[in-house]
């Protein structure tokens, strides 16, 4: 018997240990491939996905470690780390930890979604954001992927 986590369940041990302001996930009633294509789509889906994004370029090529430049719309901009694999997203800049997961589940797709500050002084605003609006945004993020998904 294999000790690995699939990718949903080491995003959800991640969010725990990041104490994530914003962590969601749910059974997507949809075939994995079509749900995983939108969250892979890093260039064309995530600026859809994350409200105040504007752009997020990642250079092309099928290494699954790139470097990538988030440019959000008040003109902030930033570079991330990113690790892209079957099911598995993790995008990491000096501030922010991102990530998506998927795996096939009945018929469909458990997609889970997080969200997190990386410096320990950004712990109390996470806090904040996760009481006030991290489930609801979770929720509405995982409700985008879907619907973008049923596009496809």
């Amino acid at each position: 018997m294999s000790n690995d986590l699939d990718p949903v369940r080491r995003l959800r041990v991640l969010a725990a240990g990041l104490h994530a302001g914003m962590y969601a996930e749910e059974h997507i009633p949809l075939p994995y491939e079509q749900v995983w294509a939108v969250a892979a789509d890093l260039p064309a889906e995530l600026p859809r996905l994350v409200p105040f994004l504007h752009a997020f370029h990642v250079p092309a090529g099928d290494a699954d470690r790139k470097q990538a430049l988030a440019l959000a719309r008040p003109g902030l901009r930033e570079e991330f780390d990113v690790r892209l694999a079957s099911g598995w997203c993790l995008m990491q800049s000096r501030l922010i930890v991102g990530g998506m997961a998927a795996v096939p589940e009945g018929g469909g797709t458990r997609f889970a979604v997080l969200g997190a500050t990386r410096p320990t002084a950004l712990r109390p605003v996470q806090w904040l954001y996760g009481r006030l609006l991290g489930d609801r945004r979770g929720r509405a993020f995982v409700g985008r992927v879907a619907e973008r998904a049923r596009l496809r």
